[in-house]
């Protein structure tokens, strides 16, 4: 009876201990999996779907030379770029880790070219972005306050800093709510999408087709022009990569990642293509290249007196584009720091919150440094061929892989001939804007990449132990202010 009584009480400690490990493996500080299926596809439309197709889809007009050839490029720079998000389909399930391009170029390349990647990515193009994209929330939020006239850029300049400012603040308090608002944002801008095409469809029944029956009329034959097409097509597409950044916290990766592009870019493909073809039911070519907001003179058409709706709903899809470019940003400042590219602050996590706020508020802080510029378009986009050679190098990262890492388990698998494919692309994007206009601005832009080669050597490569000590005091003052610890190790 009393051996019966030891063994019912160990059974109840043991119990009641590995009931204690579950609670504390739940509340563990890491990031959670807390984006499911839905808000991975929110994630990827409602950042790749910004302010351009609303406000200035024309670029691919004024190159392609006719309706016939935009609408052919339209649908074909979607098809590329779904070919491309295949081939990070594989990528993230392969390597389920956080940051987007960084652990991929990582594992293929090693250090020093991730290193670079963070250092360029994080320290320019993704705060500079956030703050392009909060800049064009403001100019049409503040617009109906000016009517007549433009707003002056102190009003402008400061609607952006607020906008930054609250969608910071919303991320570092939580990873649902900054996910539930992703979702309404995201379906706001579908709303006005579904809205201007029902429209482009009412007219065409109504027989408005002269602008789409002789299509093909003045279209350009160069192979630069059409090359210059689809390049300015592309950009538009920019952010099928999104969800890569944020693999840690998918729900199923193995099943949400590829799910979510094969859903995700397709979506997005259909909704540029008749969005352009409504257009083209409203306005002759010429009118659609002087237009200043295409949807806005559309909207004035076609839905008056309802017309105010059309930039209510940018504002919207603006705002929801700068969120998701908010969110992905401070994983890769995370992944960063936690590898020891970056300082190790930013791979701190809230005690309270589980969410990575020092590199989302980094993020925040240089966005609207970035906004203080004059023409901030300018700057990135000069850095904008930098972009295209990462994606370039992660394609070529996935076909070093297929002869470097044959034993990692691929759940998804594409032909390399994708990859091959995207290497090509990604030359042709890099090479094109250069050779078509070389200016010294290219030059400063790829010696600023490789300047963060003299951080490299001497605080990550060789680990000097001055600078440990420098940072050891300021890492511990600022886990205290913003109370922030190391990630656990999530067994």
């Amino acid at each position: 009876a009393e051996k019966e009584a030891r063994n019912h009480r160990r059974e109840s400690q043991n119990g009641s201990t590995s009931h204690a490990k579950d609670k504390s493996s739940e509340k563990a500080t890491v990031l959670h999996k807390n984006v499911g299926l839905m808000s991975g596809i929110s994630l990827i439309v409602g950042t790749m779907i910004g302010s351009g197709i609303f406000i200035s889809p024309k670029s691919v007009l004024l190159y392609s030379g006719a309706v016939g050839p935009c609408l052919l490029i339209w649908t074909a720079c979607g098809v590329l770029a779904t070919l491309g998000a295949l081939c990070y389909a594989e990528l993230g399930t392969m390597i389920t880790k956080s940051g987007g391009e960084y652990p991929y170029l990582m594992e293929a390349f090693g250090s020093l070219l991730a290193y670079l990647y963070s250092w360029t990515t994080i320290m320019v193009l993704k705060p500079s972005s956030f703050a392009i994209i909060t800049l064009s929330f403001a100019e049409y939020a503040s617009a109906p306050f000016y009517p007549g006239c433009t707003p002056p850029t102190l009003v402008i300049k400061c609607l952006s800093a607020a906008a930054i400012v609250i969608i910071v603040i919303v991320n570092c308090l939580s990873v649902k709510l900054a996910s539930y608002v992703q979702n309404f944002f995201t379906a706001a801008k579908l709303v006005i999408i579904i809205v201007i095409v029902a429209a482009g469809i009412v007219l065409l029944a109504q027989g408005n087709t002269e602008n789409l029956t002789n299509a093909f009329e003045g279209s350009s034959a160069s192979v630069g022009a059409i090359g210059l097409a689809f390049y300015n097509g592309l950009w538009a597409y920019d952010g099928w990569n999104q969800l890569n950044f944020i693999t840690e916290e998918l729900k199923d990766p193995f099943r949400n990642l590829p799910l979510a592009i094969i859903i995700g870019i397709p979506l997005v493909t259909v909704c540029y293509v008749l969005v352009n073809v409504a257009y083209f039911t409203v306005m002759t070519p010429t009118e659609l290249l002087v237009s200043p907001a295409v949807a806005v003179t559309f909207g004035d058409r076609v839905l008056y007196p309802l017309s105010w709706i059309v930039p209510l709903f940018v504002v919207f899809s603006t705002f929801g584009s700068a969120n998701g470019s908010c969110f992905t940003a401070g994983r890769l400042a995370y992944v960063s720091g936690r590898e020891g590219h970056m300082v190790k602050i930013l791979s701190y996590i809230s005690l309270r919150r589980c969410t990575p706020s020092p590199a989302l508020l980094f993020n925040g802080v240089l966005a609207i440094f970035y906004i203080i510029p004059a023409d901030i378009n300018t700057l990135i986009n000069y850095f904008s061929f930098a972009q295209w050679a990462f994606y370039g190098l992660t394609a070529l990262a996935l076909i070093v892989m297929r002869f470097t890492r044959k034993k990692l388990d691929r759940p998804v698998k594409v032909p390399i001939v994708l990859a091959v494919l995207m290497v090509l692309v990604s030359c042709y994007l890099v090479l094109a804007p250069i050779i078509d206009k070389p200016e010294l601005e290219y030059l400063y832009c790829t010696i600023f990449i490789f300047s963060g080669l003299l951080l490299y050597f001497p605080f990550v490569y060789w680990k000097v132990n001055w600078a440990r000590s420098f940072m050891r005091p300021i890492t511990m003052h600022l886990q205290l202010l913003m109370e922030v610890v190391p990630p656990e190790k999530n067994e």
